[in-house]
């Protein structure tokens, strides 16, 4: 029997594959508890219509992701922090004040999307590294000066 499932399943597959199962195990398990629908060729439609919704979607997703990139590259964030003789730091940047000041500009990015994520804690320009989208990783530079 070929199913549509429309959850992911176990060892068996993820939502919005087709898959060929015991007959038993299809209509007793995976239809009955809504993990999936009998393959036929109203399903097979629908479910292509929904797989180019949503490649329509996440081409749109990843443009807007490059959008914030090319923002981003011409931003410079700077925090003022507190610093003793020889230029050291007292404290740090941590990855949530760079998430506020980025949701300040406009730009909502999850904080668990940096990649850097080490405190800043030296006087200057530091690059971290954001990941925006699948392969779409942005540079937000944070300069970091003295009271």
């Amino acid at each position: 029997m070929k199913v549509i499932l429309l959850t992911d399943v176990k060892k068996l597959g993820k939502k919005g594959d087709v898959v060929e199962v015991a007959d038993g195990y299809g209509k007793n398990f995976l239809i009955a508890k809504g993990y999936a629908v009998m393959k036929t060729n109203t399903s097979a439609a629908i479910l292509n219509k929904q797989k180019a919704k949503e490649a329509k979607n996440q081409e749109a997703l990843k443009n807007e992701a490059i959008k914030v990139k090319e923002r981003l590259e011409n931003m410079v964030f700077e925090f003022k922090v507190k610093a003793g003789q020889d230029g050291k730091v007292f404290g740090s940047i941590s990855t949530k004040q760079i998430v506020e000041r980025l949701d300040e500009e406009g730009i909502k990015i999850d904080k668990r999307k940096i990649i850097d994520t080490q405190p800043i804690n030296v006087l200057g320009t530091t690059i971290i590294k954001v990941e925006l989208y699948k392969d779409v990783i942005g540079n937000v530079k944070c300069h970091l000066v003295e009271e």
